[in-house]
């Protein structure tokens, strides 16, 4: 367990693990450095590894990345100058997130959703595409060996207080990616959930939104432990279609 940084709460929630693995997969060794830096901001960003936690250790992410531990440090050299990490030593030192989103300008929102309408609407057919399978695949390949993770996120998201629901949300979505055992179907529901984050950031978060969707969740995973493919994919798609008119309706 990473102990929590001055300035920052311990997250909620169980610690990273299956979404770390959806979204660090091996780069492509011609463009090392920069792949390192971008997949260690998907990261940071969708909040698998939240303000105020450390990241894995060296070795194990040079492994999941598959580069040298040299390239991997300029990477964390380059994310630490930006201000997104710091590093610590002493027993309890390793790299930890100190980036927090900022908060989103109204303007700039507004702007985002009249000049790119069209990406957005494809972002969204995107990632119900890309979760509707994942359900499916997941449902259809028998996930009692799934159960307990999938359970733990779903207690995860739906007790998360308002704070935290948009990053439990992230990681409640990228695991039954991950489970699927298809890590190009894992990291696809990353690029898909990345595409539309900060607008969903964006979105205020309500109690009552989240005791709604904690219905929905609740659903899409009994749908995938009873091993019922269609009820799983519509589950899925009620879920989705509810968070897209949500932001269709905030950015009007």
């Amino acid at each position: 367990m990473s102990r929590p940084v001055a300035g920052f709460p311990r997250s909620t929630g169980p610690p990273p693990g299956l979404e770390l693995t959806a979204v660090l997969g091996p780069v492509r060794s011609q463009n090392a450095f920069e792949e390192t830096v971008e997949r260690l901001l998907t990261v940071i960003k969708l909040g698998v590894v939240a303000p105020g936690e450390r990241f894995p250790a060296e070795r194990e992410l040079s492994t999941l990345l598959g580069v040298s531990r040299i390239t991997l440090r300029e990477a964390i050299r380059a994310l630490r100058q930006a201000g997104y990490v710091e590093s610590r030593r002493g027993r309890f030192g390793g790299t930890f997130v100190i980036y927090t989103p900022p908060a989103p300008s109204p303007v700039e929102l507004r702007r985002i959703a009249v000049e790119e309408a069209d990406k957005i609407s494809d972002a969204l057919t995107f990632r119900m595409a890309v979760e509707t399978g994942a359900s499916q695949v997941l449902a259809q390949s028998g996930a009692a060996a799934s159960r307990e993770e999938l359970l733990s996120r779903l207690a995860a998201v739906n007790n998360a207080c308002p704070e935290d629901y948009r990053r439990m949300d992230t990681l409640f979505h990228l695991s039954i990616a991950e489970l699927t055992g298809s890590s190009l179907l894992a990291a696809a529901c990353a690029d898909a959930r990345m595409r539309l984050n900060d607008l969903l950031n964006a979105i205020p978060v309500l109690q009552r939104n989240i005791d709604h969707t904690a219905t929905q969740h609740t659903a899409i995973v009994e749908a995938i432990l009873a091993g019922d493919t269609r009820r799983a994919q519509r589950a899925v798609a009620e879920h989705l279609d509810g968070t897209a008119a949500l932001l269709r309706g905030f950015l009007e």
